[in-house]
């Protein structure tokens, strides 16, 4: 003990240490590919990071220094976790220390299409046992308009506490886009809402730490804004799904459309057709819309046609690798068929809601030998089977009946593939760049 000090005073020092701690720790739930980035975002602008995920593999490949995800160097992860900034527990009791937790964990659909909220109320029920007062909670995952204040809330009070009262609640929906570089995470405008005034403040104050704008509102609203965010992209891209079948069978090119369509400097915006949605977003946010519309007897006609139309895409494309082959002299049945890129978008390890593994599954349905070839993906389990990435050789492309890009990956050398291909089936328009002879290559 100093001169001059106390016990009360040294104990008074002591608490003011634990609460400057806590201060500059945050807690994320769910180290995904939103929770990882965003854990690693928070590590660089010096806060200590409890990073809490219920699977133990990924808890151990953090440890060691090492990423699973495309978009965080291992160098990072090793440098936070060798610095103590980065802390990976499977222990749900560390969020005591954390001055916000982050809510980063899935929202798919169940079978039956609707919301599946069944992770976010796990986590939630585990963190109303460790939750702690004057504590904020921020929900990152996507979820349907309400659901914040009326679902997470009424979770985390199991605990005791109360929301807007006891502890702060907001919600934040993430804008990670997979692969893409251009836009770093903390250069995306975050938009923030809490269930009280005082919630949104205490979030806003958070993420504006470290990210370049905030956007503060209601919690409803931002969860709606997700919704509108990406239910624009589903309505589109199945608008222009649509309008490639058409223009097919009126032997319009619509990629060249779609590029003389976009020349106009304003009202026009370009969206591409594709064998299907893909990804953690597009394909699964406007049915968290559509099923809480139902609730207040809205219709959602725009939202449920796009979805259809989406839905069928990879039926589609097999119905034109078939109409290919009957063209060649050959059946669909016994064909062999080599998919070029099973994740859902290009340059990234994600087949998350993949339109390629949907063909796939169509594909072996009508007895098709498949094979298939991703740079980023060396294999996958799929329609119950055991899948290894063939080799992009020209023995392979030559013994294929016809090859099918289902993913544009920019490692695969296009002029190569169409050059030894007898004949390719194009769904994302790789051939654009391709200098070689293509007569033989159809377009989605």
């Amino acid at each position: 003990m100093e001169a001059g000090q106390s016990e009360g005073d040294m104990a008074d020092k002591s608490t003011r240490d634990q609460a400057s701690e806590r201060a500059e720790t945050v807690a994320v739930v769910g180290l995904g590919y939103v929770g990882l980035p965003l854990a690693v975002e928070f590590c660089e602008r010096g806060f200590t990071v409890v990073g809490i995920d219920i699977d133990p593999a990924k808890i151990d490949t953090l440890r060691h220094g090492r990423s699973y995800i495309d978009d965080v160097s291992s160098e990072a992860v090793a440098r936070h976790v060798s610095e103590s900034r980065l802390l990976p527990t499977a222990d749900w009791s560390d969020v005591r220390q954390a001055r916000a937790i982050i809510l980063c964990v899935p929202t798919p659909l169940t079978k039956t299409k609707d919301p599946d909220m069944s992770y976010v109320v796990d986590a939630a029920e585990r963190i109303a046992r460790e939750l702690c007062p004057h504590q904020l909670v921020i929900l990152e995952s996507t979820v349907y308009p309400g659901a914040t204040e009326e679902l997470v809330a009424s979770v985390l009070e199991r605990g005791g506490l109360r929301a807007g009262e006891d502890f702060a609640l907001a919600f934040s929906p993430e804008r990670i886009d997979p692969g893409n570089h251009t836009h770093k995470v903390a250069d995306i405008p975050k938009i923030v809402g809490g269930i009280t005034p005082e919630s949104t403040r205490e979030a806003a104050e958070l993420y504006g730490r470290v990210f370049r704008q905030v956007i503060p509102m209601t919690a409803r609203e931002a969860e709606m804004a997700k919704l509108l965010e990406n239910t624009f992209r589903a309505v589109n891209i199945g608008l222009v799904n649509e309008l490639a079948q058409v223009a097919h069978r009126m032997g319009i090119n619509i990629w060249n459309v779609i590029d003389a369509a976009k020349t106009k400097p304003f009202g026009f915006m370009p969206f591409y057709p594709g064998p299907e949605l893909g990804g953690h977003c597009i394909p699964i946010d406007p049915t968290y819309l559509s099923w809480k519309a139902k609730s207040y007897h809205a219709e959602t006609a725009f939202i449920d046609v796009a979805d259809r139309v989406n839905r069928r895409m990879p039926d589609y494309v097999v119905e034109r690798i078939g109409s290919l082959l009957n063209e060649h002299g050959k059946p669909l049945k016994d064909s062999k068929i080599l998919l070029i890129g099973m994740a859902y978008k290009r340059d990234v390890a994600d087949t998350r809601e993949s339109p390629a593994l949907d063909v796939l599954a169509l594909l072996t349905e009508k007895g098709c030998r498949v094979t298939y070839h991703d740079p980023h993906m060396p294999s996958l389990c799929h329609v119950d089977n055991s899948w290894t990435s063939a080799p992009l050789s020209a023995e392979n492309l030559h013994g294929a009946d016809c090859m099918v890009i289902t993913t544009d990956h920019s490692a695969c050398d296009w002029d190569f593939v169409v050059r030894n291909a007898p004949l390719v089936f194009d769904t994302r328009n790789a051939k654009r760049d391709v200098r070689v002879e293509r007569s033989h290559v159809a377009l989605l």
